[in-house]
């Protein structure tokens, strides 16, 4: 006798919140030192010594991981970035 197999049925209801999740930012030649360290501090709650030193990061190296947490945390922390000019790309901490 042959058995019917039933599949999930998978929905992807928009970002994660599960799993751990990066936030990078990339160096530009037209938002200053000063609106990204202030962005940093506004989207991830840092504070000023390290939002200067991930500023520099990127700025130095052409991009920087600045926040770590669930997708949907990474994509709200990276609003007042890109609100200022500055790119942004949320990803997955490891690859699968």
């Amino acid at each position: 006798m042959s058995q019917s197999v039933v599949l999930p049925d998978v929905q992807n209801d928009g970002p994660s919140t599960q799993g751990r999740w990066m936030l990078v930012i990339f160096n530009n030649d037209t938002t200053s030192f000063d609106e990204v360290i202030l962005a940093l501090i506004e989207g991830t709650g840092c504070d000023l010594q390290e939002a200067a030193i991930e500023a520099w990061e990127a700025h130095t190296y052409g991009e920087a991981p600045v926040h770590f947490g669930t997708e949907s945390v990474c994509l709200q922390a990276a609003e007042p970035l890109a609100r200022v000019g500055v790119r942004t790309d949320v990803r997955p901490e490891w690859p699968d």
